[in-house]
């Protein structure tokens, strides 16, 4: 008779097999089941003393999190496991976790900081001399662009990427191949805004190549999720290139395998799109019913960033039929939700400083004093982000969440007196008044609002951009000559110039024009303003479009 042992698995081997369930479940588009999988893997390397183990089911766990929308438990996550790795002094690993981290820190809207732990990441992988790290680090850069509305810096990222890509999975080159057309969706619109027909061709023939390979790879790894937003990526690049046949099957397809797999977002967005190209059709009436359905898919969801765009186009397409009541009822809620997303980040910001400050804790075994010092910090961001909307209500311009006039008036003078030199800059959008009188008070809102954006994401940290009144807004560069402020400016004005308008309202473009004058050290700053006031009206009577500066 054989008598048969039964050998008992230790815990880091059950952890392993654990995650590697996980990966699986991840692999196949099951993101609720495998972030489970790797909550245990997790739990169950820890008490094992697997550090890396740990760390790696950590990521496996953020990288489920983020497609599900759980966005601050995988920052979460992935501070955790960067706190572990970090005792194993293991850099790759690191690496690898900052660019995972990048991503929900970008979806919250709290972009610097998503651009923060890419820099460190990039740091260590030069420092590595490390191709794969620097792949994934440069991908994810110009994912972060992208959101922040910079499409040609994101494609030039995108393509430094994909560089770097033979050799790595089909993952890896999935996802470089579906940024590359997601990003182009936008650059063709704006290539065609630019007068320029043959780059926006060039770079749609480019990207329907991209993303016909990459829907090919999504079907062979047998992945829902990448086969969902590659095929909504194919339809919108179809519909630029007039092929709305081909369009409207791919979005469909899209959106019945969000449903069937329950991806909430990616059925919102599938409705969304659907609408759009109605839009694009002239079919204004067909693509109102589907936005409201895209919006209450969408508010179900909890997709507040969603829910805000479909209101916008709800504004703009009911304000084309002629219902203006509708138009204003959507363009109030797309406001509100606005500065609702505001205090968002704040209060975001704040919970995650608490974890930050408890896993530092937990580390570092701080001594009494220092506690009650991070917990008053704490504390303190918390009532900052609670009292944000009053501060509001006095310093900033309702509309564009820039500094109001009045912020200036406090503010300028104490720039000005500051040791080095300070450039004052006037800038006036250009026939302002006929975008209102041909497109409606609506469409000139918004237009401020993202002049304000433009103008606000493209100065450094120390600068000033503010709402000086109307469509003025004023600038103040901070230790910068004239010459380099010129160029600066410059900079601003072909960042207006060169926005997708059309995606707002077709037929829509807009251009500012800027003066520019020095305030040197214990020099006159209204005079200064007067003289940036004459050159901008010099630059207004030169044509427009203009930076005027001598």
């Amino acid at each position: 008779m054989t008598s048969t042992r039964l050998v008992e698995k230790r815990p880091a081997d059950l952890a392993g097999e654990l995650l590697e369930k996980a990966e699986a479940y991840r692999l196949a588009g099951d993101y609720r089941t495998g972030s489970g999988v790797a909550r245990q893997a997790a739990a169950l390397a820890e008490t094992a003393g697997d550090r890396i183990g740990q760390a790696r089911a950590l990521r496996s766990l953020a990288n489920q999190l983020l497609r599900l929308g759980e966005l601050e438990d995988a920052v979460t996550a992935c501070r955790e496991a960067i706190a572990v790795l970090e005792t194993a002094n293991d850099d790759p690993g690191i690496c690898e976790v900052l660019t995972v981290q990048a991503m929900p820190l970008n979806e919250l809207g709290m972009h610097e900081e998503a651009l923060d732990v890419l820099a460190r990441g990039r740091d260590i992988a030069q420092r590595l001399g490390d191709r794969d790290l620097l792949y994934w680090v440069h991908n994810r850069i110009g994912v972060v662009h992208g959101s922040m509305g910079n499409r040609e810096l994101s494609n030039d990222y995108f393509m430094r990427a994909l560089t770097m890509v033979d050799g790595l999975d089909a993952e890896a080159r999935f996802c470089i191949l579906n940024n590359l057309g997601d990003n182009a969706v936008y650059r063709v619109i704006q290539l065609r805004a630019e007068g320029d027909p043959d780059g926006a061709e060039e770079a749609l023939r480019g990207a329907l190549g991209y993303v016909d390979e990459a829907l090919g790879l999504a079907r062979a790894a047998g992945n829902p999720f990448r086969e969902c937003i590659c095929l909504d990526n194919y339809g919108m690049l179809r519909a630029l290139a007039g092929d709305f046949a081909a369009a409207d099957p791919m979005i469909e397809e899209s959106r019945v395998i969000a449903v069937s797999q329950g991806y909430r977002s990616l059925e919102s967005t599938a409705l969304q799109h659907q609408a759009h190209i109605r839009l694009m059709r002239g079919e204004c009436a067909a693509a109102i019913e589907g936005l409201l359905e895209a919006l209450d898919r969408a508010v179900q969801a909890g997709e507040k960033p969603m829910v805000m765009e479909i209101r916008r186009e709800l504004a703009g397409a009911y304000e084309q039929v002629g219902d203006f009541a509708a138009a204003l009822g959507h363009f109030r809620a797309f406001h509100a939700l606005e500065r609702e997303a505001l205090n968002d980040v704040a209060a975001a910001r704040a919970r995650m400083a608490v974890h930050h400050f408890e896993l530092d804790n937990a580390r570092l075994e701080t001594d009494n004093a220092r506690l009650e010092t991070e917990l008053h910090r704490v504390r303190s961001a918390e009532l900052e982000a609670a009292n944000l909307s009053w501060r509001r209500q006095a310093s900033e311009d309702a509309l564009t969440g820039l500094p109001n006039r009045r912020f200036v008036d406090l503010r300028l003078p104490e720039l000005a007196a500051a040791a080095g030199p300070l450039c004052v800059v006037i800038a006036d959008v250009d026939l302002f008044k006929g975008v209102n009188d041909r497109f409606g008070h609506f469409v000139g809102d918004e237009v401020l609002r993202q002049i304000a954006a433009l103008l606000r994401d493209n100065v450094r940290d120390n600068d000033l951009v503010a709402r000086y009144g109307g469509e003025e807004f004023l600038i103040a560069l901070d230790g910068l000559g004239l010459a380099d402020a010129q160029i600066r400016c410059e900079l601003l004005r072909a960042r207006v110039a060169g926005y997708p308008w059309e995606l707002l309202q077709p037929g829509l473009s807009v251009t500012i024009s800027m003066g520019v004058a020095v305030v040197h050290p214990g020099g006159d700053l209204p005079a200064a303003m007067t003289l940036a006031d004459q050159r901008l009206y010099t630059a207004k009577h030169n044509g427009r479009n203009r930076v005027g500066a001598d």
